[in-house]
């Protein structure tokens, strides 16, 4: 039954009017006129009865105004269905990833939580490992992205966003590839006596602090050398072009293809997890709490 004509049909019943129908649609009287003449023609039905004061719907008029109400409102349905179908095709979580702070970690975890969130797309957002400005990008947590899978104890870091704890990397430690040391399958304490080992300054990190500790009180032999709060490529710039051994993660690998990582049989490790912004979405916190009856139910934990 569909005529372009319906919507000026409805107005003029609505209205009562010819003329308060024009002025609404902000055509003339005269145009309105002739638009309800053509449906009438096309229909081969009298729709309104003509009067003085007016126009009035008829029998057959009644009909069709109630049938273009209906089809008006069921086309607005199916629009809005679309809207929402679109929607929801374009429903998303955003991870943030750079070179220290990959997005695998949280690739791994996705999959295993990904049929809880039917439609829902993933977009990697970049971001650069800079000393100076990493603070900014954890507090873009929740604007910037949804989204990090870190190495976290920072203080600086959990002021800003909050972490689900995922498990623990090694420290381990890295040298130049023509270092005396890239040539040994496993280092010991020992084998840094008399090194240089860059780490860190003290006064953020619980695990950092621990370990620089320990070192001080146990291993004296081992000198220590300041690094910027939070690592960036610069750090393991430095490690590769000055000899000395860099502090490091087993995530890290193979972040610079000068070094060599080697393990360390201490039993010094940090922990990683999921970082996300204080005040999540109501998708954000549903995706972490089941995120974190995996990683229970991995440690065996009920």
């Amino acid at each position: 039954m569909y005529n372009r004509y319906l919507p000026v049909f409805v107005c003029v019943a609505d209205c009562g009017s010819f003329t308060r129908a024009a002025g609404r649609l902000y055509i003339s009287p005269t145009a309105v006129m002739k638009q309800v003449n053509a449906l009438e023609r096309h229909l081969e039905l009298q729709l309104f009865e003509r009067t003085a004061h007016g126009v009035r719907l008829t029998a057959a008029g009644e009909v069709i105004y109630q049938e273009a109400r209906q089809l008006f409102a069921s086309s607005r349905r199916a629009v809005e269905r679309a809207r929402a179908a679109m929607g929801a095709e374009e429903q998303l979580f955003r991870v943030g990833t750079s070179l220290l702070n990959p997005a695998k970690p949280f690739m791994d975890l996705w999959y295993q939580v990904n049929r809880d969130f039917p439609g829902y797309k993933l977009r990697l957002v970049p971001f650069e490992d800079d000393h100076r400005g990493i603070l900014d990008e954890i507090a873009a947590l929740g604007s910037k992205f949804d989204f990090l899978v870190g190495v976290c104890d920072s203080k600086l870091w959990l002021d800003q966003c909050s972490m689900l704890p995922l498990g623990r990397y090694r420290k381990m430690c890295a040298v130049s590839r023509d270092h005396p040391l890239a040539k040994k399958g496993q280092l010991h304490f020992s084998d840094l006596y008399g090194q240089t080992l860059m780490m860190v300054k003290r006064g953020d990190s619980q695990t950092n602090d621990f370990i620089r500790s320990d070192l001080e009180r146990n291993h004296p032999q081992i000198r220590i050398e300041d690094t910027s709060q939070f690592y960036d490529i610069s750090v393991f710039n430095r490690c590769a072009e000055t000899g000395q051994v860099l502090l490091t993660l087993e995530c890290w690998q193979e972040v610079h293809p000068a070094l060599v990582t080697l393990p360390v049989d201490w039993d010094y490790s940090i922990p990683y997890g999921l970082l996300y912004a204080n005040d999540p979405p109501e998708d954000v916190r549903r995706l972490v709490e089941l995120a974190g009856r995996i990683t229970a139910a991995r440690r065996g934990v009920v």
